[in-house]
């Protein structure tokens, strides 16, 4: 039968449109579960929250608390690394359901994506070289001083808060680290609970000078907005970890104490 191309046009875009709107209407723990997987983006070069270890096993905090909520969900976790500047994209692009690397709850993030309960806390911390006198409280302290900070962390948006402050922007760390041991910058902002494992593993002569006041951060996995059904589920088995005692376990594990708890 002959169908004339105006009532074929018109059919095709109606069927698309059922279509596009079906899948928007689809929950993200829909997509999981049928998969049987939960499929997370990370770094895999911050230790310790993500890397490869000396056999090329993906390890770390976060894929430790990544892992765990994939089998609270009854599911498995697939991991897949790339930088952390093409993270967040990935997640929005659906290419992850989830991001695991230690991805603050900012206000801006919030504005384009959900965020599980938080499964740790923590600060910005200033790094100096070693014969750098003095240490730090504040960010306007920092005024007048070439700052370096990933690019699109948390810790870049802070520095740019404070007018005066030169701000350098690095793709990893051991560029930022090179710069600050050389002299190309003044200070460093990193995690404070990353810090005491670079100062142990990194021979470079830097050290810490000081967690800044006003710097709490709540670390969780970021997701799509719009899927209800996969937020009850995520938020019901942090819970339930945090609850059980498997956040605090594998916090021990990597820090030597509970860092899953807001810091009085």
């Amino acid at each position: 039968m002959k169908v004339k191309k105006g009532v074929l046009l018109a059919t095709l875009i109606a069927t698309t449109a059922v279509s596009s709107l079906g899948a928007r209407a689809a929950d993200l723990l829909d997509a999981v579960k049928a998969q049987g997987v939960l499929r997370v983006g990370t770094e895999g070069t911050y230790p310790p929250f993500t890397y490869h270890d000396s056999d090329g096993k993906l390890v770390g905090f976060d894929v430790d608390v990544a892992t765990a909520l994939a089998a609270k969900l009854g599911v498995k976790p697939v991991f897949y690394t790339s930088e952390w500047s093409s993270l967040l994209a990935g997640v929005q692009a659906g290419r992850f359901d989830i991001v695991a690397n230690e991805v603050d709850t900012t206000p801006q993030r919030k504005q384009t994506l959900d965020f599980s309960p938080a499964y740790a806390y923590s600060a910005a911390e200033v790094l100096v070289r070693k014969d750098e006198k003095g240490d730090y409280q504040s960010i306007d302290q920092l005024k007048g001083k070439t700052v370096a900070v990933g690019i699109g962390s948390n810790f870049e948006t802070l520095a740019h808060s404070v007018p005066g402050i030169n701000v350098k922007t690095y793709p990893g760390l051991a560029e930022a680290l090179a710069d600050l041991a050389t002299g190309r910058v003044d200070a460093y902002l990193n995690d404070r609970l990353f810090v005491p494992y670079l100062l142990k593993t990194r021979n470079v002569p830097v050290r810490g000078a000081g967690v800044l006041k006003n710097s709490g951060e709540e670390v969780a996995f970021p997701y799509v907005k719009g899927n209800p059904k996969f937020s009850a589920s995520v938020s019901e088995a942090m819970q339930s970890m945090q609850k059980d005692g498997t956040l605090s376990a594998i916090s021990k594990k990597w820090f030597g104490s509970d860092v899953t708890r807001p810091v009085n």
